[in-house]
C-alpha cells in the first residue's frame, strides 16, 4: 500500500513531464518538464500578487492604489481625507498639477457640505440652447455617467448605475449597445448611437430614424450622441465578446448569438463633415433633442472643417464629447488601446482652440472623459473649458470593480463586466446605487472645495490661469501657456457665468458678496486675464 502511495505520485510526475516533452506550444515546458507549470502559475496570478502584494500606493495603472482607495472611501461615504502629508513624488513627477488658491476672496462656501449630502452642481451652459433647441436643459449635475452598454456590463451593474445616477440627479448614457429595461429605473438618459445603430436600425442595419423618434417619445432620453470614435480604440467598432452574448443581448441588439459582435469603424447614414451635420439637424428637428458627437482626437482636419461648416450658425452639433487616448471601458488592441489616439491633456486644448479661434465656444457644450472621475483630473479638465465631466470607470469601482482588468474575458471576479449567471450574482443593484449616487456626490462636492480654495463660485470658472503644471523642480507653467490659450479661453461666456454664480448663491452653496464682475467671467477683449 505504501509503495502504491509513493508510486501514484511519481507515475503522474512522469507522464507529466512526458505529455511537456511532446507538446509544442511552449519551449518553457520542453526543456524544463513539469518545473516549467510552476512559472506558468506564478504568471497566472502575477498581476494579482503585484496588485495587493508589491505594488506601491501611486505605481499600479490605470488607477492608482490611492485612487482606488479614494472612489471606494467615498461610495462608502467614509473620510476622504489622508493625514501625514502626500506620499507622490511632487519635486519629481512630469505634468503633476498644482492649483493655485487664493489669499483673499470674494466668494466663500457657506457650509462645507458632507459626503451624504445633494450638492446642487449643475453645469455653467444650457445644453442646446444655443442653437435653440425645443427641448434644450441645464443638466442637474455637472457630472454624468459615461457610455457604457449592456452587454459590456452586467444587467445588475448597469441597473445600479442607472439608479445612482437618478439618485443623485445625473445623467446616464446608454453606450451604444442600445436601450435595455436595466436603462429604465429612473435616471435621465443619453442616448448612444453607435456605427451599428444597435436599438434603432433596420433588419439590414442602416439608421432609422423613425425607431429613434419614437424611443425618445416613450423614454426619458434628454440627448441623443453620436459616436465616431472612444479613446479606448479610436478607428475601431465596438467588440462584444461571445463570451457576453446572453439570449437577452442578443435580442436588444438584433445579433446571432455564439459570435463575437463588431460593430463598423464608420458610420453608414452619412460620410462626411456636411452631410454629418444634416443628420443632426434632421435628428434635433425631429426629436427637439440636444444632439451632440463623440470622439477621440486623432488627426485635426475633422475638427477645423467641422468648426468651419458651423460658423454660419445655421448648422451645429450642440455638444461635443472628447474621449482621452487613455479611456479604458471597452476592450482593445494593445496597440490602440496604448498608441492610437492623444490623451485628454493633449487633445482637448486642440479641439477647444479651435472652436475658440472661430468664436463658437460659447455654442458647444464641452464634456471630456478619460480619467477625470478623480478630483484632480477633473480640475485640470474644467480649467481647460470643459462644461461637464463624463465618468465611467469611476462609477464601477464604486459598484464593486476591483480593477482585475478581465472585463474582455467575460470573467470578471465581480459580477460587473460579465454575464456569468454565478458571477453577476455579486452585485446587488440597491445597495450598489447607493454607492454610485455616493461616489458622484463626493466627486461634485470635492469640486466645490477646490472652487472655494480658487475664489470662484463654481467649478467651471476655474480659469486656465488657475492651474499649473509642474516639471519637477525645475519649472511650472500655467495651463494657458502650455496650451497657448488667450485672454478668456476655457471659460463660459458672460452670461453663462453670471447666471451660473447667480445659481450657486441662490442654492445656498456659494455665498458672493462683492460689488464687481464676478470671478471667473470672461474679460472683454484687451482686459486682462485673472492672476
Amino acid at each position: 500500500m505504501r509503495k502504491w502511495l509513493l508510486g501514484a505520485p511519481l507515475a503522474a510526475l512522469a507522464a507529466v513531464a512526458a505529455t511537456d516533452m511532446r507538446q509544442t506550444r511552449y519551449p518553457i515546458l520542453r526543456t524544463f518538464p513539469v518545473l516549467g507549470h510552476a512559472r506558468m502559475a506564478l504568471t497566472a496570478i502575477g498581476p494579482e500578487l503585484r496588485q495587493y502584494i508589491v505594488a506601491g500606493n501611486d505605481e499600479e495603472r490605470p488607477f492608482t492604489r490611492d485612487q482606488r482607495d479614494w472612489v471606494y472611501e467615498s461610495a462608502e461615504t467614509r473620510a476622504t481625507t489622508f493625514g501625514f502629508g502626500t506620499d507622490n513624488d511632487i519635486e519629481f513627477l512630469e505634468g503633476y498639477p498644482i492649483v493655485k488658491q487664493r489669499t483673499f476672496s470674494d466668494v466663500t462656501l457657506s457650509a462645507r457640505p458632507h459626503a451624504g449630502q445633494q450638492l446642487p452642481l449643475p453645469p455653467a451652459k444650457v445644453l442646446g440652447a444655443a442653437r435653440g433647441r425645443a427641448r434644450a436643459y441645464r443638466p442637474e449635475s455637472l457630472v454624468s455617467i459615461s457610455a457604457m452598454s449592456y452587454g459590456a456590463l452586467s444587467a445588475p451593474a448597469v441597473e445600479a448605475l442607472n439608479r445612482g445616477a437618478a439618485l443623485s440627479g445625473a445623467l446616464h448614457n446608454t453606450g451604444e449597445g442600445g436601450l435595455s429595461p436595466y436603462h429604465q429605473n429612473g435616471a435621465d438618459l443619453v442616448f448612444q448611437i453607435g456605427t451599428a445603430y444597435f436599438g434603432v436600425r433596420e433588419d439590414d442595419g442602416r439608421f432609422d430614424i423613425d425607431k429613434l423618434v419614437a424611443l425618445t417619445e416613450k423614454h426619458p432620453i434628454r440627448a441623443i450622441e453620436i459616436k465616431l470614435s472612444q479613446g479606448a480604440k479610436p478607428g475601431l467598432g465596438g467588440l462584444l465578446p461571445a463570451a457576453k452574448i446572453t439570449e437577452e443581448v442578443a435580442a436588444i441588439r438584433g445579433i446571432p448569438m455564439g459570435e463575437d459582435c463588431a460593430s463598423p469603424s464608420r458610420h453608414t447614414a452619412f460620410h462626411d463633415v456636411d452631410s454629418m451635420l444634416d443628420l443632426v439637424e434632421e435628428i434635433a428637428d425631429r426629436t427637439g433633442l440636444p444632439v451632440g458627437i463623440k470622439s477621440a482626437v486623432g488627426d485635426m482636419s475633422f475638427w477645423e472643417d467641422l468648426a468651419t461648416a458651423m460658423v454660419p450658425r445655421d448648422r451645429g452639433v450642440d455638444f461635443i464629447t472628447i474621449d482621452g487616448g487613455e479611456g479604458g471601458t471597452g476592450a482593445g488592441p494593445l496597440v490602440f488601446t496604448d498608441a492610437v489616439s492623444l490623451p485628454f491633456r493633449l487633445g482637448f486644448p486642440r479641439v477647444y482652440s479651435v472652436f475658440a479661434e472661430a468664436g463658437l465656444t460659447d455654442d458647444v457644450m464641452f464634456i471630456g472623459s478619460g480619467k477625470l472621475g478623480i478630483p484632480e483630473n477633473a480640475v485640470v479638465a474644467l480649467a481647460l473649458g470643459v462644461d461637464m465631466i463624463n465618468v465611467a470607470r469611476e462609477p464601477m469601482l464604486s459598484v464593486g470593480c476591483i480593477q482585475a482588468q478581465k472585463c474582455h474575458t467575460g470573467g470578471c471576479p465581480t459580477g460587473v463586466a460579465t454575464q456569468n449567471p454565478w458571477l453577476v450574482r455579486g452585485v446587488d443593484p440597491t445597495a450598489m446605487a447607493v454607492r454610485c449616487s455616493n461616489y458622484i456626490r463626493s466627486l461634485r462636492r470635492e469640486l466645490v472645495k477646490v472652487a472655494g480654495a480658487v475664489g470662484v463660485p463654481h467649478p467651471g470658472l476655474i480659469g486656465p490661469t488657475d492651474v499649473e503644471l509642474a516639471r519637477g523642480t525645475r519649472d511650472a507653467h500655467t495651463l494657458a501657456d502650455i496650451y497657448g490659450y488667450r485672454d478668456g479661453w476655457g471659460l463660459p461666456g458672460e452670461d453663462d457665468a453670471r447666471a451660473i454664480t447667480e445659481f450657486m448663491v441662490a442654492s445656498g452653496v456659494a455665498e458672493y458678496t462683492a460689488a464687481v464682475t464676478p470671478p471667473g467671467i470672461r474679460p472683454r477683449a484687451g482686459a486682462p486675464a485673472r492672476d
